[in-house]
């Protein structure tokens, strides 16, 4: 092994840690996957002989600890990140974490402080992907005045990850995403789709909300109900830094909607980014309708997470999706729909 080898550990490693951190990080040259702590022994056993790494732990604290690894890769739940980022920072390695940050907005200034004070150490979080596509473009148009001074944005997300059908499904079991326990104040995917916003029009000012529980329990694994805390339906009212209005709806139990999308109104144009497949439609006030905007191949973003957390840990760029400050923005902006629709009240930001 060469001496500027860097060797990853992983902490978790359910979808998305074998879906694209693992090959991601075998791509890179130079990086090696060294070691695995899972669920279970026996899944992290799975694991490691599937895809090649030399060491299985029982506990995730004695693989961070071990001096076999220069960073680690946490693929668990966020009910955890907290204490596996932190443990990772002061064991001297570098970490990315998967999305969503943490638990909680004070989870997640603690993490950030922890990087702060080892500044030394690269500390990512997993990014949101949906939009990478045509951030480079909107942030373009925007900066260049396509939109004029930009007056509202009208976000809609039907969130089909655990009901495709998109009504409401009692008879659907427990998910972890579910689990206030397990999720804290994440709510769907409405932090995904914020970190999207603050990419073209930067961070909410105040927020307003109004949320619904339609599905009040289910039953998980054993059979026991579990009752349920976590919105699925939210909608959300924001006055941003930047200037526009920012209206979000966001429906686990809206069957039939229309697709995800983000209208962009401005005093000179509009933009319309489709979802799913992120095409890009706009037009200006000289513009009888909206016509479809081509984006060149050297503006469309992609997904490089992995490579971008390695390119930083050998000084070659900066994180930029997603760093720890921006974590925080998001954690602060989720708590604060709780907190509105819990009160009846505006919130303001930060917290």
């Amino acid at each position: 092994m060469a001496d500027d080898t860097i060797r990853i550990g992983l902490v978790g490693a359910g979808g998305n840690t074998t879906l694209r951190h693992i090959p991601g990080f075998q791509a890179i040259e130079g990086v090696e996957l060294v070691s695995v702590a899972n669920r279970s022994v026996a899944s992290g056993q799975r694991i490691a002989d599937q895809y090649g790494l030399s060491e299985v732990y029982d506990n995730w604290a004695d693989l961070i600890d071990a001096d076999d690894t220069d960073a680690i890769c946490i693929g668990t739940w966020p009910y955890m990140h907290r204490d596996m980022v932190i443990a990772a920072l002061e064991s001297d390695k570098h970490v990315m974490t998967e999305a969503r940050m943490c638990m909680d907005a004070a989870q997640a200034r603690e993490m950030l402080d922890a990087s702060r004070l080892a500044q030394h150490l690269v500390a990512q979080i997993v990014p949101s992907p949906t939009t990478l596509r045509v951030d480079k473009t909107v942030k373009q148009l925007i900066a260049d005045g396509y939109l004029g001074d930009v007056l509202s944005v009208n976000l809609v997300v039907n969130d089909r990850t655990m009901h495709p059908a998109g009504f409401i499904a009692p008879g659907a079991p427990h998910h972890w995403r579910h689990d206030r326990d397990l999720s804290g104040y994440n709510i769907m995917q409405l932090g995904i789709w914020y970190e999207a916003m603050m990419r073209w029009v930067g961070p909410a000012q105040t927020v307003q909300a109004l949320t619904r529980v339609h599905v009040k329990s289910r039953q998980d694994g054993n059979g026991d109900a579990q009752v349920i805390t976590i919105p699925d339906h939210i909608e959300v009212l924001c006055e941003m830094y930047s200037g526009p209005l920012l209206h979000i709806r966001m429906s686990a139990v809206t069957g039939h909607s229309p697709d995800n999308g983000a209208w962009l109104f401005g005093t000179d144009g509009t933009l319309f980014v489709e979802s799913p497949g992120m095409a890009l439609y706009g037009g200006t006030r000289d513009d009888g309708e909206l016509a479809e905007i081509e984006i060149p191949a050297e503006n469309q973003g992609e997904w490089r997470v992995e490579e971008e957390f390695i390119n930083a840990i050998r000084g070659v760029e900066e994180i930029t999706h997603t760093n720890f400050a921006d974590g925080v923005r998001y954690m602060e902006f989720t708590e604060a729909v709780t907190i509105s629709a819990q009160t009846g009240e505006k919130v303001h930001l930060p917290l």
